[in-house]
């Protein structure tokens, strides 16, 4: 994998039952507040490399770790937030520079929402393709000759295997909760996570809100270069506005 980024540290985190291996990685001045990064499902934190320098030029502490089951950290089972927000919220409490902005995609994305439903030391989230419930998305992503009791068994066997509860597990209704700003970013050209989980995860926010759907852009790729002038101004305009946010920046727009 290489050496780590020059700005970053190696550091191990408490998750809820189990250790977390990451890095600390430090603003090249004084720290504005701190990025969050969360990857996607069996990718690991050697994907925020250029958040890490994005983010650590702009003024940000970032910080980046290998949620469970994934890289060097402990667990056998990934709970598609379950456990892992009940994770970040423990790395959250060794974060000392405010404001947090948590930066995910895809799993990570599911993540940063479900925990910032009830985490009031979360300033914003940057979801990229995120799925509004597990229940739906391992549903549609199950192979077609697969019937319904089929899947409905496989379920069981995942909540028993990982003791968690997939109905549990809903970004759409933790949605709900949230009333920070939340900016979603979806391609409108994904087919393994369609847009509309995107559009219905928007739909339930009832606070600050903004929805990005990127032209041609396929799953793990609507975070790219055109994407993130737009996600430095909604960072910047969230934190020039913080703690009050009026409820002045909601809109959706095609790209």
């Amino acid at each position: 994998m290489g050496p780590i980024p020059s700005t970053c540290e190696n550091a191990t985190f408490d998750g809820e039952g189990l250790e977390l291996k990451g890095w600390r990685c430090h603003a090249a001045e004084g720290a504005r507040g701190t990025v969050v990064y969360l990857h996607g499902i069996g990718d690991n934190r050697w994907s925020g490399g250029g958040i890490i320098k994005r983010f650590g030029a702009r003024g940000f502490d970032v910080v980046a770790y290998d949620e469970r089951g994934h890289g060097e950290s402990e667990g056998d089972a990934c709970t598609y937030g379950f456990f892992e927000k009940q994770d970040l919220r423990r790395v959250l409490g060794t974060v000392h520079r405010g404001p947090i902005v948590l930066i995910g995609h895809s799993l990570g994305a599911a993540i940063a929402l479900q925990e910032a439903a009830d985490d009031p030391r979360v300033t914003t989230v940057v979801a990229a393709e995120t799925f509004s419930d597990l229940r739906t998305i391992a549903s549609e992503r199950a192979p077609a000759f697969f019937t319904s009791g089929v899947i409905s068994r496989g379920f069981r066997l995942a909540e028993r295997e990982a003791h968690f509860q997939v109905d549990a597990v809903s970004p759409v209704k933790a949605a709900a909760q949230i009333r920070i700003p939340v900016l979603l970013i979806h391609g409108d050209a994904d087919a393994d996570t369609p847009p509309s989980h995107s559009r219905r995860v928007f739909d339930a926010l009832p606070g600050p809100k903004r929805l990005i759907l990127v032209p041609g852009a396929h799953h793990n790729e609507s975070l790219r270069g055109e994407v993130w002038a737009q996600v430095d101004n909604w960072i910047d305009d969230i934190l020039a506005s913080a703690p009050d946010y009026h409820g002045q920046m909601t809109g959706r727009d095609g790209g």
